[in-house]
């Protein structure tokens, strides 16, 4: 397979001839291509330097947020994933000694989670790689790029929301 072949993606095809396209199809596969390229980089790295997925860290990410720990029901709509999801992950991260899981002495049904001293300084060690990974794949954008772009996507995504009458995550 040539090397154009492995980099073409749904932009790219629809770049070769733009005028049969209209530019909110056009922008929203760029938005798709730009999420999907960080994405899959950061995914790399996660795997690659801390033996962790994407899942895992976004887990950690919501907890390190909550100190006094988090439903399980609460994580799972932070994270925009169903319970059974979040179950699995948990279960990991316990086994790992990243988290913890407790029941309110008040209602023993209502599961806790939170994060341990491991948990809490491996997440410091990947959150500050990450964020050196998010400045270097916009190192190449002005401040005023960037904040162009925060609100011309706040706009997109109070349009989404209008129309779709969907919830703040």
């Amino acid at each position: 397979m040539s090397s154009k072949l492995a980099h073409l993606d749904s932009e790219t095809k629809v770049s070769e001839s733009p005028h049969a396209h209209k530019d909110e199809l056009r922008l929203w596969l760029r938005l798709l291509t730009c999420t999907n390229l960080v994405e899959a980089s950061i995914r790399k790295r996660l795997a690659e330097q801390f033996d962790i997925t994407l899942p895992r860290f976004d887990l950690l990410a919501q907890l390190e947020r909550a100190p006094k720990g988090m439903t399980l029901g609460d994580l799972s709509r932070r994270m925009m994933v169903t319970n059974g999801n979040v179950t699995g992950l948990v279960e990991r991260l316990v086994q790992a000694g990243y988290i913890k899981r407790f029941s309110l002495p008040n209602d023993r049904r209502v599961q806790i989670v939170k994060l341990t001293a491991k948990g809490q300084a491996s997440f410091n060690r990947i959150a500050c790689a990450h964020e050196g990974w998010i400045a270097e794949f916009f190192a190449q954008l002005s401040p005023k790029d960037i904040d162009g772009l925060i609100q011309s996507l706040g706009k997109l995504k109070d349009s989404v929301k209008s129309i779709n009458g969907a919830p703040e995550p």
